[in-house]
């Protein structure tokens, strides 16, 4: 196993194993995460994704398993990466009766940032926040507070940034603003690990993974999961709703074919064998009152499937 020391790696990991009482959260886990990259963790409620992110980072203690990250042994070096990672939770978790500055300065105080006042006005200009520094953050928007949240996780020039869904909640405008933050402060050689629901979100990291339940199923670029999954794609229209809630219906559980899922007017119609699907189609390709065409998959779609067959580890 390669040493994040000694090449591009932040995160340099194999065989993580986590579990809580008889419940499994992490199931031997492999990861290598380049320096610089946005690295993207998508899966179901309870999938283990923030286990697994603080297990990488050295925040919480394998069962099994080893590797590096930053450089540091996630085993036996865990205080040392931990100075070197910020983390932003989903919560808000700011003093709202303290203004923008003064929550920095707060942060920069326990971080023992040097320079501290010059600290928090850099700060200030980096996020595009000094014409509110002095705004309460109690008032602020959630697209501004989330903005605070992320300038609150940086204040110690941190290597690597940890985001728990961090747009949950917020407007697609702040969504965007906030991506493109987190694209400037990787290109300066931040690591970022990021956990989100959102397929957008998902396609803006570098590369992804999916965990389900502890196991993890596929990573690669956005681009590269999909195409590994196999899965081929047909969408239909039709000239009333009613019409696709009834093909809806029809279609579901029919052999060959593994998805059936709305995207407003029309269905997505997946299959991983190609030919089953067809068959399975064909019966409804000449209705006059359906429009078909050949799709190709999207983030979303392999989503759904790999949820879909994941087995649940609750139960």
């Amino acid at each position: 196993m390669a040493t994040a020391a000694g090449n591009d790696l932040a995160i340099d990991v194999t065989g993580l194993t986590k579990s809580f009482g008889r419940r499994k959260v992490v199931d031997n886990v492999d990861m290598q995460v380049a320096r610089g990259e946005i690295y993207g963790f998508l899966g179901p409620n309870g999938s283990g994704k923030t286990t697994t992110i603080r297990l990488l980072c050295g925040l919480l203690t394998p069962d099994a398993g080893r590797g590096t990250c930053l450089g540091y042994d996630i085993l036996t070096e865990s205080p040392k990466i931990k100075r070197e990672v910020g983390y932003m939770t989903q919560r808000f978790s700011l003093y709202e009766d303290l203004s923008i500055r003064e929550n920095l300065d707060f942060v920069a105080s326990i971080y023992g940032v040097p320079d501290r006042r010059d600290a928090v006005e850099a700060t200030l200009a980096k996020l595009r926040l000094t014409a509110r520094a002095d705004q309460l953050a109690g008032t602020l928007s959630g697209g501004w507070k989330q903005r605070l949240a992320l300038a609150s996780s940086i204040m110690h020039k941190p290597k690597l940034l940890l985001l728990d869904e961090p747009t949950a909640g917020v407007d697609p405008k702040a969504r965007r603003e906030f991506w493109d933050e987190i694209h400037t402060l990787a290109e300066g050689g931040l690591t970022v690990l990021v956990s989100t629901h959102y397929m957008d979100e998902a396609e803006r990291c570098h590369k992804i993974c999916y965990l389900a339940y502890g196991h993890l199923l596929a990573r690669g670029t956005a681009a590269e999961v999909i195409a590994k999954s196999g899965l081929a794609t047909w969408n239909v229209s039709g000239t009333s709703l009613k019409r696709i809630n009834r093909l809806a219906a029809e279609l579901s559980g029919r052999d060959g074919i593994d998805m059936v899922a709305p995207f407003g007017p029309t269905l997505h119609v997946s299959g991983l064998d190609a030919a089953a699907l067809e068959r399975a189609i064909a019966p409804h390709r000449h209705d006059p009152d359906l429009a078909w065409r050949a799709g190709t998959p999207t983030l979303e779609d392999v989503f759904i499937l790999l949820m879909k067959r994941a087995p649940d580890n609750f139960e």
